[in-house]
């Protein structure tokens, strides 16, 4: 990683958690008084030169749902979505907590999204140039995200897609690119039109 790119993610993270830091403390509350378990979702994931990471995230459905490492993705009407969860994901809110990751260095504020580990390998047998996704820090955001190809990967096809978007970036990666990436995610979050199940 550039020291530039380095810079940008920790300036920008810093400013983050300090301008929706009041807004993470309601979402803890809300998922603290609305279901038993953890407030943080921590999950095993690959980050670059595929070295495991611990990721965090909101946890967003019922704990009982979240033990299993082979628990399928969300889909639509998820039932172990909880109401709350539901609320937070389709906002993308739930996402907030890597903002923690980008600061340890674990991850960046732009890069190829980390898949679960069970899903990794799945893909690496499947797809021959899956495991160039770990070339780069895992992101936040990516250039997939802000093409659509974000939230449940029914078919292999929907992976090869998206796939094909993280080598591009890969590709092509600079400090403009993260920026233009970054202004897409926030105008499609503040739309509505950038969410999960």
């Amino acid at each position: 990683m550039s020291p530039a790119k380095r810079c940008l993610d920790i300036v920008a993270a810093l400013v983050l958690l300090a301008v929706i830091s009041p807004l993470m403390l309601l979402v803890a509350l809300g998922i603290r008084f609305t279901s038993p378990g953890a407030i943080l979702f921590r999950q095993r994931r690959h980050g670059w030169k595929k070295v495991p990471f611990e990721i965090f995230k909101f946890r967003s459905m019922y704990a009982e749902c979240c033990s299993d490492p082979k628990v399928p993705q969300a889909t639509s009407c998820d039932p172990r979505v909880t109401p709350v969860g539901r609320l937070i994901r389709r906002t993308s809110i739930d996402e907030l907590p890597q903002l923690l990751n980008v600061l340890k260095g674990e991850m960046s504020l732009v890069g190829p999204r980390p898949h679960a580990l069970v899903h990794d390998e799945k893909y690496l047998a499947e797809l021959p140039s899956y495991g160039m996704r770990f070339a780069a820090l895992p992101g936040l955001t990516g250039l997939a995200q802000v093409n659509g190809a974000r939230g449940e990967t029914p078919t292999l096809a929907h992976m090869q897609r998206r796939l094909l978007f993280d080598l591009e970036y890969i590709r092509t990666a600079s400090l403009l690119l993260d920026i233009k990436i970054l202004f897409r995610t926030g105008v499609l979050v503040l739309t509505s039109r950038m969410n999960a199940y």
